[in-house]
């Protein structure tokens, strides 16, 4: 039998989760993700602490900013992940 869970209950794990990020693998990354989506929790800021193709955390990423727009690159694929910087 399922378990029934309250959106409250999942805002608390997400924000309990991504308070120590650099401790977990991809895998659990994603499976995060996917339950915020599930309940339709916005990520917001905390999205930017992964890479969005490979979902490892990011350690220490080389970051560049070129004409308001902030990017960063992932030390483990290779991917640039680029944001735009509000005034």
């Amino acid at each position: 039998m399922l378990k029934k869970t309250s959106k409250k209950e999942v805002e608390k794990h997400i924000s309990e989760f991504f308070s120590n990020i650099n401790d977990r693998t991809p895998k659990e990354v994603k499976k995060t993700r996917r339950l915020a989506m599930k309940f339709k929790i916005p990520l917001k800021e905390k999205r930017k602490l992964f890479c969005k193709k490979c979902f490892n955390p990011y350690k220490t990423p080389k970051t560049r900013i070129k004409n308001k727009i902030k990017s960063v690159l992932c030390e483990n694929c290779g991917s640039i992940s680029k944001w735009r910087i509000k005034n």
